[in-house]
């Protein structure tokens, strides 16, 4: 019907993605992009828009920044306000992962996941919440995982850390609702991104055995489901965790 705005419509919306130049973060820039959003990658690699439509492409800029630099969060959020006047949607997807068992983890590995996966996201809701305030409300999106769903061996810093994400959604979702922000985290299960390619041959056959589906996710079905939950068609959906994971963990 002419003039019915189409669902998962991001028109007019502004959006920062961290993490944002590459894998799930830059699948989700896309999708955000291809349905009329303004996007930010903040990232400290810059993104490569080759290959990207060049409609969607220009859709989206770049800010190099640090998830774990409270300093960089003022000067981004200051340059987006500047250069756009608002703030509608924040992915916070920064991520790092390195594999290795609690009795092997040193103090410096600890810090280094914790000061991105689990103090980024702090920083990054904290720093977007008076922006959304101004602008009459919001979405923040925190990415989790099924790691942090249960016991994994293994993996303990990054698997803690995304524990702590799923608990830090879930408080500023009751502090944040008053104010029309909507706060939800998304855990994914094995994607085809860098992070799966990490594990040996045989670790991802193994992998493999254990989704029922029977294939691995790809980074386009998260930012197929971030641009649904970053828009009005899940008003209602906050302080939710969100599993995608061909029911790995059911």
């Amino acid at each position: 019907m002419m003039g019915m705005k189409e669902k998962d419509d991001l028109s007019g919306k502004v959006i920062l993605v961290t993490g944002g130049a590459r894998g799930l973060g830059a699948a989700a820039a896309l999708a955000f992009a291809e349905s009329g959003a303004k996007v930010v990658v903040l990232d400290v690699e810059e993104p490569d828009h080759a290959g990207l439509p060049a409609d969607a492409a220009a859709h989206i800029g770049y800010l190099r920044h640090d998830v774990s630099d409270p300093a960089s969060w003022t000067s981004v959020v200051a340059s987006v306000l500047r250069d756009h006047g608002r703030i509608d949607g924040l992915l916070n997807n920064a991520g790092i992962f390195k594999s290795c068992d609690l009795a092997d983890t040193t103090v410096e590995l600890m810090d280094r996941i914790y000061r991105v996966n689990q103090l980024g996201v702090f920083l990054g809701m904290q720093a977007v919440l008076e922006p959304m305030k101004k602008a009459g409300g919001g979405v923040i999106i925190n990415l989790a995982s099924i790691v942090g769903q249960r016991g994994f061996p293994g993996m303990f810093a990054y698997a803690t850390s995304k524990w702590a994400v799923r608990g830090m959604t879930r408080c500023a979702a009751r502090e944040f609702a008053p104010f029309g922000i909507r706060v939800v985290s998304v855990s994914p299960g094995s994607i085809e991104t860098d992070m799966l390619k990490s594990h040996t041959a045989e670790e991802q056959a193994h992998i493999l055995s254990t989704i029922p589906i029977g294939r691995y996710g790809k980074p386009e079905d998260i930012g197929r489901l971030m641009r649904f939950l970053m828009s009005d068609e899940a008003s209602y959906i906050t302080g939710s965790e969100i599993t995608i994971d061909g029911a790995m963990m059911a």
